[in-house]
């Protein structure tokens, strides 16, 4: 067997390790992947935008439960079937039946009510000058444009933004101490989803979710049941909780950099999306892609076994000095390489025209709104591994009159 070379450790396990750190930058100075007890960390752009390409990989997510001895119940169950993990024509069958869903021709006549939602969650606020902003505009926004997005009743949104956030706890490194709640909410979620799809049989309305009961319905090979119920669960899952998450660290990163916040708030129109990208960029929920190899092959010096995961670090690739000038900041004039926030390959996000379009409207809305923003000392953060985000994100401001 070949001899590999020296590379530094990261122990991504642990709650205190952060993305951001020296210990990271150093690995990424010293070279393009690290060890860590889950298999090797793509740390540099060039690597990472090369092998997102490779069809020698697969997607790598499957075995995240079993790495934290997380091996049966609801929560395996359900992961193992979704959409994030297929391979193949299964993967290939089912997107191309949902993807039409989700196009910017769908989007766009959204717009609006993402613009009345954001400016009704500021004003319950605004003149009080600091809010908890994960709970008080983050959680509402993410989980209501859900509801307008499928459909459902935005009175449930309470309901269903906790079940997601708890089902949000699988992705990150403490799911085993929660995996109990996690499987419940899998459960409760896959009731109220079964329940959703009675009411668009009994009365389709024209919205997604009845697009996908009918195209079950009319041809039974294009979608099963369980597919079905799984697809849902899903979609409400990842709607809430990247878009929840997202904005919060978003804010964060901007108001790190109040000059790029004023130049939003002055021209939102013509900034809004490079503020998306720039904020997925400097900062994403989704702190790595996962890739297992499908068969041994050689990258560069490195042998990489069959079975191997790979974790591609999507924030330390989109800070890489080698791949971006003035990397770590926001610079919403700047022209840039793309990120890999929402993935790549096959598998790049569903949703991630929902995402850049609801992300925008948030931010135009809130710099415009919004000024000497400030993040207080006390903000509470998920571990920085897998997805990450805000527990509490407590903000100070000053309302533009």
């Amino acid at each position: 067997m070949a001899t590999q070379p020296a590379t530094l450790h990261l122990d991504i396990s642990n709650a205190h390790f952060r993305m951001d750190s020296e210990q990271v930058r150093k690995a990424r100075d010293a070279h393009w992947y690290a060890r860590t007890d889950w298999g090797i960390a793509v740390l540099r752009y060039e690597d990472s935008s090369a092998l997102l390409k490779s069809p020698l990989l697969t997607q790598g997510s499957a075995k995240w439960p079993a790495q934290h001895g997380v091996v049966e119940g609801h929560f395996d169950e359900w992961w193992q079937k979704t959409l994030l993990v297929l391979e193949g024509d299964e993967h290939n069958r089912i997107r191309r039946l949902v993807n039409p869903a989700f196009s910017p021709r769908r989007i766009a006549p959204l717009h609006a009510k993402f613009q009345a939602l954001a400016d009704g969650l500021v004003d319950e606020w605004i003149d009080d000058g600091r809010t908890e902003f994960a709970s008080q505009f983050a959680a509402p926004y993410a989980t209501r444009i859900l509801c307008v997005m499928l459909g459902i009743d935005e009175n449930d949104w309470k309901k269903i933004h906790e079940l997601a956030s708890t089902i949000g706890l699988g992705l990150g490194i403490t799911i085993q101490e929660n995996i109990a709640r996690i499987d419940q909410a899998v459960v409760e979620l896959t009731e109220y989803a079964e329940s959703l799809v009675r009411s668009r049989r009994e009365s389709p309305n024209g919205d997604i979710l009845s697009t996908l009961v009918e195209t079950r319905d009319e041809d039974a090979g294009k979608l099963s049941d369980e597919e079905l119920i799984n697809l849902i669960i899903l979609l409400i899952f990842a709607g809430i909780d990247t878009t929840r998450n997202q904005l919060a660290l978003s804010v964060e990163a901007f108001s790190k950099q109040p000059d790029q916040w004023e130049k939003l708030a002055s021209e939102p129109e013509r900034y809004s999306a490079a503020a998306v990208e720039e904020a997925l960029r400097v900062d994403p929920i989704g702190r790595w892609i996962s890739r297992e190899a499908a068969e041994t092959f050689q990258y560069k010096e490195r042998t990489i076994e069959k079975g191997t995961t790979l974790h591609l670090f999507t924030m330390t690739s989109a800070t890489d000095p080698a791949a971006f000038d003035n990397p770590d900041r926001i610079d919403l004039d700047a022209e840039r390489s793309p990120h890999f926030a929402f993935g790549g390959g096959l598998h790049h996000c569903l949703g991630h025209f929902v995402a850049r379009a609801d992300i925008a409207v948030a931010l135009s809305t809130l710099a415009t709104r919004l000024t000497d923003l400030r993040v207080e000392e006390d903000a509470e953060w998920l571990p920085d591994s897998g997805n990450t985000g805000a527990v509490s994100l407590p903000i100070t401001f000053t309302s533009r009159s």
